[in-house]
């Protein structure tokens, strides 16, 4: 199996350092590797492997001779070096949102699509973060009864904003138990005891852009007809880490509880924890730091033909963002697509 160059696009950030420990934790074999980030954070100094690397800024040169660029820099900054990464023969994962919905720019959830990798033409884009965890759990019960409508509700954590949005959590939510004043600036509301119902922009039909990733992406990976309804509300909860899930789904065909607990115990990449009784259903402290999408709280829903209802809980970050990103980096090499 060939070796790569590998670079790191984003690396001082909260998602490139992710990034990074999960290039070590699933041991990537690789000749080099290279950290770039701006010229505000270049110089940096990291420590990957026992050996000291200093971040470089990021450069159309900087791209020479590497492969494969992981990428969590931000959209701007993927448009702005993906040409140059292409013209210089390497392959882009992007975990921006630039190119997800771009017809020849496959959309890939690792063990989920992969055979979609072998469409790429030097970019491959990483899913949305709620969208990520989600597939793993669609996936295989798609596979047995046939998605025919889908509705998820989101409850996402700060971190999926970023490391000042983590910071933002802990001084308001200071403040508040101190009786003082904070000015929120990451937020449209203060996130501090609160819920926000709103992740990223409206849209003309109501939706944020948020929630039309979701509904747009999930059509994409999982190849569902276009005219397939599925809705979603996304809210940001004060949750460091970990995007919880309530999903309710319709099948075209029957499907009980017992069958999606048993379909998802032997999933790849899913943990279930049901059983309520005992008040045994997974929470984002339980997700926060491993890889595996948990779920609980499964049960016939009520409102819909061959209905199923469920609660899904990942780390953002993991499994949302650099999990994915290196697992498909891993796909990459193994298949030979670099």
């Amino acid at each position: 199996m060939r070796k790569p160059n590998i670079a790191i696009l984003g690396a001082t950030g909260v998602v490139g350092r992710e990034i990074t420990k999960i290039i070590d934790e699933l041991k990537i074999e690789f000749n080099e590797i290279k950290f770039l980030s701006s010229a505000k954070s270049a110089g940096t100094e990291l420590e990957f492997q026992g050996k000291k690397y200093i971040v470089e800024e990021a450069k159309p040169e900087s791209f020479d001779g590497v492969n494969i660029v992981l990428a969590s820099a931000g959209g701007s900054t993927s448009k702005l070096f993906a040409p140059e990464i292409v013209k210089r023969g390497g392959v882009l994962i992007d975990n921006s949102s630039a190119f997800r919905m771009e017809k020849d720019v496959p959309l890939v959830i690792a063990y989920v699509n992969d055979e979609d990798l072998r469409k790429h033409k030097g970019i491959i884009a990483n899913p949305n973060c709620s969208t990520s965890q989600l597939m793993l759990v669609l996936k295989p019960l798609h596979e047995k009864a046939k998605i025919k409508r889908l509705i998820v509700s989101t409850y996402q954590a700060v971190s999926g904003a970023g490391l000042a949005a983590i910071n933002e959590l802990t001084a308001d939510t200071k403040a508040n138990l101190a009786g003082e004043k904070f000015e929120n600036k990451c937020f449209k509301k203060p996130i501090s005891f609160n819920v926000i119902p709103q992740i990223d922009v409206f849209c003309e039909n109501g939706y944020t852009k948020e929630e039309m990733k979701v509904a747009n992406e999930t059509k994409k990976i999982l190849h569902l007809a276009p005219e397939t309804p599925i809705s979603c509300t996304a809210a940001r909860v004060p949750v460091y880490n970990g995007h919880s899930e309530a999903v309710d789904i319709e099948f075209e065909e029957k499907i009980t509880p017992d069958e999606v607990r048993e379909i998802l115990k032997n999933s790849f990449g899913v943990t279930v924890i049901d059983n309520p009784e005992n008040f045994e259903y997974p929470t984002t402290r339980d997700a926060s730091g491993v890889d595996p999408v948990f779920v609980g709280r499964i049960r016939k829903n009520l409102a819909f033909d061959n209905g199923i209802s469920l609660w899904c809980v990942a780390d953002n970050l993991r499994i949302g963002a650099a999990l994915n990103t290196v697992r498909l980096c891993q796909k990459v090499i193994e298949m030979d697509l670099f």
